[in-house]
């Protein structure tokens, strides 16, 4: 009986043990590159990002494999769920408490989302027209187009290609068995024919007839707390043609030093010609929230008004 319970009690402690080895064995960086770098390359020459691209995101976001969202989601590269995605999900802190990612079958599922994903959002189409060779344009251009929120996202990639020498398998021209997909103007791939401009370096479209809070967030693959947050709206706020819509933060300073009130304007509409932040131009005033201008008054834009 004394010999059944030694052995009961070894085989659950080598059971123990097998059970902790994934959680506590971590991928090296090299084992990350040896293991789907010819995913990267396929992905490549069927889509024309590149390649050191691609496996730099998926090193950086996933921890070389071995974060939480990486092991029980198969996701390598972040991607939330968005109001399209109809797939299996995985909950997890990240900017916000409890925010929802995608989960996928496999590893390789998420390599193939990751390019529809650049390719469906119109954000993203201006880095097609690069060159798949040009890693530096391209980690500037995921930046720009707002895939991450950390400011120093740009160096992060480019020094993971750098460090690992990844821009080597973005020259590569052919893998046995893939050839690559006759090219397509990423422009139609676009979710709808809208134009993004830039004013005070932030990105803003123009209200369109028809245009609503849910169809703007499906166009552009935001949330509806950040497009309010970034026009400081209410959710009882409505959209007016023909007026600005920012899709990232307002700056806290204008481009002008000045700004003389016209009839019919306030504070909101103020903040958002100039590009800044509402509650800044209350307090560079020394102007009370709620409190409105009058028509022909000098507002500061830059710097605060002396009492």
């Amino acid at each position: 009986m004394q010999g059944k319970l030694i052995s009961t009690a070894i085989f659950l402690s080598s059971f123990a043990i097998l059970r902790a080895q994934p959680a506590e064995y971590k991928m090296t960086k090299q084992e990350y590159i040896e293991k789907y770098k010819e995913d990267a390359i396929k992905e490549m020459l069927m889509n024309k990002i590149p390649a050191s691209i691609i496996l730099a995101q998926g090193m950086l976001e996933s921890g070389n494999g071995n974060s939480a969202l990486a092991v029980y989601a198969n996701n390598h590269f972040g991607i939330k769920c968005h109001l399209d995605w109809q797939g299996n999900t995985f909950i997890q802190d990240d900017d916000t408490k409890d925010e929802c990612f995608r989960k996928y079958p496999s590893v390789l599922d998420s390599y193939n989302d990751h390019t529809a994903f650049l390719k469906s959002r119109s954000r993203y189409s201006f880095l097609f027209d690069l060159k798949s060779t040009d890693y530096v344009g391209w980690a500037n251009g995921l930046k720009l187009a707002g895939y991450a929120t950390d400011p120093k996202y740009t160096e992060r990639l480019i020094k993971i290609i750098e460090e690992n020498k990844l821009y080597q398998y973005d020259v590569i021209k052919s893998l046995p068995n893939i050839k690559p997909q006759a090219s397509t103007s990423p422009q139609t791939v676009s979710v709808m024919n809208r134009k993004v401009m830039l004013f005070n370096n932030i990105k803003f479209i123009t209200v369109k007839a028809g245009d609503s809070m849910e169809k703007i967030c499906k166009e552009f693959d935001i949330d509806a707390w950040q497009v309010r947050k970034y026009n400081d709206l209410s959710k009882s706020d409505k959209f007016v043609e023909g007026e600005k819509i920012y899709l990232q933060h307002k700056k806290r300073k204008a481009l002008e030093e000045f700004h003389i009130v016209k009839p019919g304007e306030n504070m909101h509409s103020i903040s958002q010609l100039h590009g800044i932040k509402l509650k800044l131009l209350y307090r560079k005033n020394r102007m009370s929230a709620g409190e409105e201008p009058k028509p022909g008054e000098k507002l500061y834009l830059r710097g605060k008004k002396k009492d």
